[in-house]
């Protein structure tokens, strides 16, 4: 029997409006505030940084436009530029709130490329440590997350704030 204590998921088994978004879940122009409850860290004028709900480890932060698209070739030069701002930007808070020993950061585009939302392009940054990958998933296709994403929102928003 496997068990894992993942508390945040109940609201997306008992579908609960609030935690299942009618809409696709990167258009979110409009809803500043319902920020904390999307996990939403940094907004811009073209681009929002948000943390993953389903996160490879802690940390795993998502870079989208707000505009809806899946096609690279379409994005605007200052959405590009502002994507890749709060790429950097966001690399440098999880350095300091977190201290990780590398990163990594890619796009999947389309299904076949592993794309879990395919209609709204977005930019993984996953941080990394040395060793931070054990037996786990290798065995038993489980991955152990150390901290609630509660928590580790709290952490990221406060380092975010400082370059408001």
């Amino acid at each position: 029997m496997k068990q894992l204590w993942a508390p945040w998921r109940m609201s997306y088994i008992n579908g609960d409006e609030a935690a299942t978004p009618r809409d696709c879940i990167f258009c979110l122009r409009e809803s500043a505030a319902e920020d904390r409850a999307r996990q939403v860290l940094f907004r811009g004028d073209h681009a929002v940084v948000m943390m993953n709900r389903y996160p490879y480890t802690n940390g795993h932060l998502m870079i989208a436009p707000f505009r809806h698209t899946a096609d690279l070739a379409l994005l605007t030069a200052e959405e590009v530029v502002e994507m890749h701002r709060f790429s950097v930007l966001a690399q440098k808070v999880l350095r300091e709130a977190m201290q990780p020993q590398g990163f990594n950061l890619g796009m999947n585009l389309g299904r076949a490329a592993g794309a879990g939302v395919e209609d709204h392009l977005h930019l993984h940054l996953v941080p990394r440590w040395v060793g931070d990958t054990n037996f786990m998933p290798v065995f038993d296709e489980v991955r152990v997350i150390p901290q609630h994403l509660d928590e580790t929102y709290a952490l990221l928003l406060r380092h975010f704030q400082v370059y408001r």
